[in-house]
């Protein structure tokens, strides 16, 4: 396992190798995985090994409570941009093995969370998800979503809603249309999000 983990510190970008090393440590049944992935974030300065422990979180999380529960609450305090990124990624995971549809409490917990990462994780995931069953069909539930958070005080997180709703308008144009029709466009916070989706 040390040759795996010093060939993941080796790499600063991207989340391939990481997927790739946490997918082959999962394969491994004997082990317990949630102990192991709470070490990697617990107790590790390198921020490629906490990427590596969401990642595996994330894996698990659709089956194992404690695994979302610091989903949610403990590794949106990482400071560290790339441990969000996979933040994301990990709830996507969740999301998608119990299915979107079962998944709406949760994302709109998430959604409606004070933690702007935690807000982030999941408007980047709604960006994707409309391409996907359930929220492909009904895109307006994910525009609806991402767009309660439109008055934030984050630009972090204004650029992710403005970037998400405008790549969502490339396929529902008109949904998007219909739901930016009801915004206050004289609020600075809301044209800033406009002007990102129609870059």
């Amino acid at each position: 396992m040390n040759e795996l983990l010093e060939n993941i510190v080796k790499i600063e970008h991207g989340f391939k190798h990481i997927i790739e090393a946490g997918s082959l440590l999962l394969k491994n049944d004997g082990t317990d995985h949630l102990p192991m992935a709470k070490r990697f974030i617990e107790t590790n300065q390198v921020y490629q090994i906490r990427m590596l422990g969401v990642y595996m979180l994330g894996e698990i999380s659709h089956t194992n409570p404690v695994a979302l529960h610091i989903l949610k609450n403990s590794i949106p305090k990482d400071k560290n941009w790339r441990v969000q990124e996979m933040l994301a990624k990990a709830f996507d995971s969740y999301c998608k093995h119990i299915g979107y549809e079962y998944a709406l409490p949760e994302i709109e917990s998430w959604i409606n969370n004070e933690n702007t990462n935690i807000k982030r994780a999941v408007t980047e995931g709604l960006r994707i998800w409309t391409s996907r069953d359930f929220f492909k069909q009904h895109p307006e539930i994910a525009i609806e979503l991402i767009s309660r958070n439109k008055l934030t005080d984050s630009e972090y997180l204004s650029k992710s809603i403005g970037n998400s709703l405008r790549d969502i308008r490339k396929k529902h144009p008109e949904a998007i249309g219909k739901e930016t029709s009801k915004w206050d466009v004289n609020h600075h916070k809301i044209q800033f999000i406009l002007k990102l989706i129609n870059k």
